[in-house]
């Protein structure tokens, strides 16, 4: 896994800057700490650092083509490169390295950016083409690794962070009040926007193609959403069956590497099963890593300790404190780049270190399966709500929900909330955004911590209206649950889970992590599968749980859902309350950056102090306001830009002339 960065002139006489471009590269260098390099031309600016993952001897990059007309910057995996690489060669493509960056390059130069449709992988990545004075950007189908841009003046940046792009001087990091609201409530920012102004991502299975100075961005890939006559007839052991073979062919293929490989392995069934096909078929000599908790409520131990000896696989664990959170929160909301409403992105912040400092470079991950089959508590939430508002009467109705969260509500005053809560707006099943809406509006209750000027920016603003805009076709007719899938899948899994508990925090220690639930193949087929053996009765990723019923011990097959959470409170107690943690949350700061009310936030400070019960919200409050604080203060107040150190450069090509003027005045690029 790696970093890119690059400058593009759209249509101005400036030059482009080397050194501009390697204070850029110097801001990601803990995504590829093995090797640099840069290609310049009198339009174009492409860095690339690398971690050698692939090709360890001859693919340091930028790559070209065999004329070297095409070049690319690459962050990422396509892990079906074989085949594709076997294919070119058959056409005549002529290759220099074994490496699936070049590969890349040759399908664009036969196939132009369709040839984005044949690549099973995760990436980002830049292709200038010098002839057609051509730049695309593009992304993989999920998101799994990040791309950011911006347009200064006529000129075009990107980058692999947001940090990148700041550490050129003409790119302010002013945040953007509508982001903030988005974040308070769906979690994250709507694709493209983010935290700040005028800086955006590329979508998700778009590119984005700069030609003669216009910039079009173009989908190539979207969420499935089958129509009724899509859908599956096969039986479910069929279906099983299939699942199963796509499953292990996605493991295969992301075990290609020329370095070792691990795996994560939590206890829950999603790393289990991974796990368990890479110790059986793959290598029984796989290094497995796992995190452990000092409140009992959110460890998950003894379920790992399970998976340990039934696999009799080397395991190493950390053991996640509180103080340990609250040391490393401010770390890694600078990986992060945007205000987070949880803890829980830091505990993988601090495995991803033991995982490097253990010699690996790579792990094999279960991020993608609750939103691919069915497993979250919100798709059982909107099932049992339909079912309310269908049975009103129903004697059962009390205690479903109930059923869902043991861990959290097991009083009776709190059972008696829940049952109260979800209740709410049972009279709008037809809304498309049914299965979220109650989520959404519960979060968005923490705006009232918002400061008079922000609440002033979002006046008349509409989240959920701009939401519904962007609704693909097919949207609307699709069932409840595929409805909800994609909105988990769309905003949640790409703008948030895959970002700041994903790639930022494996990253942040040059750790790529791989997802093979996220297999596109896996995700097209099990979007075809019937909703009822997505979640049979109340039972959630039935399926999944089918494949590996003969070969997961019962106790993790048959386990309740338990998802994964951090303390919250606890955890930034101490953080908060001396040092940096109180300076950032101090009336002072949080007048000066303009975002919260001051004499709010130190009410809730006071409630958590005084050792008052914390509710969820309160947790929520807590995280989405330090964490919005800490990314004021580190990126617009305090922002290293002076100080950033460029990498050291193993290749360098450089082809800048003399400025060409065309009959306007200005360098036709």
């Amino acid at each position: 896994m790696c970093g890119i960065a690059g400058i593009c002139t759209l249509d101005s006489g400036a030059n482009i800057d080397r050194h501009r471009l390697g204070r850029m590269m110097g801001m990601i260098t803990h995504r590829g700490p093995d090797e640099a390099g840069v290609f310049l031309d009198d339009c174009v600016g492409l860095g690339h650092v690398r971690l050698s993952i692939i090709d360890l001897v001859s693919g340091v990059q930028p790559i070209h083509n065999e004329d070297q007309t095409l070049w690319i910057v690459y962050n990422g995996e396509v892990f079906n490169y074989i085949e594709l690489q076997q294919e070119l060669k058959k056409k005549g493509h002529r290759f220099y390295t074994t490496s699936d960056t070049e590969t890349i390059l040759h399908l664009y130069e036969e196939k132009g950016p369709s040839f984005l449709e044949d690549l099973n992988g995760q990436f980002a990545l830049a292709i200038w083409d010098s002839r057609k004075r051509q730049l695309l950007l593009a992304r993989d189908r999920v998101g799994i690794r990040p791309l950011f841009y911006t347009r200064v003046a006529n000129t075009l940046l990107f980058a692999s962070e947001i940090k990148a792009l700041l550490a050129h001087e003409a790119v302010s990091g002013n945040l953007d009040p509508l982001a903030l609201d988005q974040i308070f409530t769906f979690w994250a920012t709507l694709t493209p926007q983010t935290i700040f102004k005028g800086i955006y991502s590329v979508p998700p299975g778009h590119y984005l193609q700069v030609t003669q100075g216009k910039m079009d961005v173009q989908r190539y890939w979207s969420v499935p959403l089958p129509a009724d006559d899509d859908i599956l007839p096969s039986s479910p052991q069929t279906l099983c069956e299939e699942m199963g073979e796509l499953l292990q062919d996605a493991v295969r293929l992301r075990l290609r590497a020329d370095v070792p490989v691990g795996c994560y392995l939590s206890g829950g069934l999603d790393s289990s099963a991974l796990t368990t096909l890479v110790a059986k078929n793959f290598n029984h000599d796989v290094k497995t890593f796992g995190i452990r908790f000092e409140e009992s409520v959110f460890d998950e131990g003894s379920y790992q300790n399970d998976m340990v000896s039934f696999l009799d696989v080397e395991h190493k664990e950390i053991q996640i404190s509180n103080e340990m959170i609250g040391h490393a929160f401010s770390d890694a909301i600078w990986h992060c780049e945007t205000p987070i409403l949880r803890s829980a992105p830091i505990p993988l912040f601090l495995l991803s270190a033991l995982v490097r400092d253990s010699g690996l470079k790579v792990v094999l991950t279960g991020e993608g399966a609750d939103e691919i089959f069915g497993g979250y508590n919100i798709f059982r939430e909107a099932k049992i709500r339909r079912y309310w508002a269908r049975e009103p009467n129903s004697e059962r109705r009390a205690d479903l929900i109930g059923q869902l969260y043991p861990y959290i509500f097991n009083t009776h005053r709190a059972h008696r909330l829940l049952r109260s809560f979800f209740s709410q707006g049972l009279e709008r099943t037809a809304d498309p955004l049914y299965s979220h809406l109650l989520r959404w509006n519960n979060t968005a209750r923490l705006k009232t911590f918002f400061s008079d000027q922000v609440k002033q920016a979002v006046k008349g603003y509409d989240s959920l209206k701009e939401l519904r805009s962007g609704l693909p076709l097919g949207y609307s007719k699709a069932h409840g649950l595929s409805q909800a899938q994609y909105l988990e899948t769309a905003i949640f899994l790409s703008n948030y889970l895959l970002a700041s508990q994903g790639d930022r925090m494996a990253m942040a220690h040059s750790l790529e992590i791989r997802l093979p639930y996220l297999d596109h193949r896996i995700i097209e087929f099990m979007s075809r599968v019937p909703a009822q053996w997505k979640i049979l009765g109340l039972k959630e990723k039935h399926l999944l749980k089918r494949c590996f019923q003969n070969t997961l011990p019962k106790r993790i097959t048959e386990r309740s859902k338990h998802p994964y959470r951090a303390p919250i409170d606890k955890s930034l107690f101490g953080f908060v309350g001396y040092g940096y943690g109180e300076e950032v949350l101090s009336p002072r700061s949080l007048k000066a950056a303009g975002l919260f009310a001051p004499e709010k936030v130190n009410k809730l400070l006071q409630k958590l102090k005084h050792g008052r019960d914390f509710s969820e919200m309160d947790n929520m409050a807590l995280a989405g306001i330090l964490s919005a604080q800490i990314v004021h203060d580190r990126f617009v107040k305090n922002f290293p830009r002076a100080g950033t150190i460029p990498p050291r450069l193993e290749l360098v090509v450089d082809r800048r002339k003399k400025p060409i003027r065309s009959h306007h005045g200005k360098r036709a690029c």
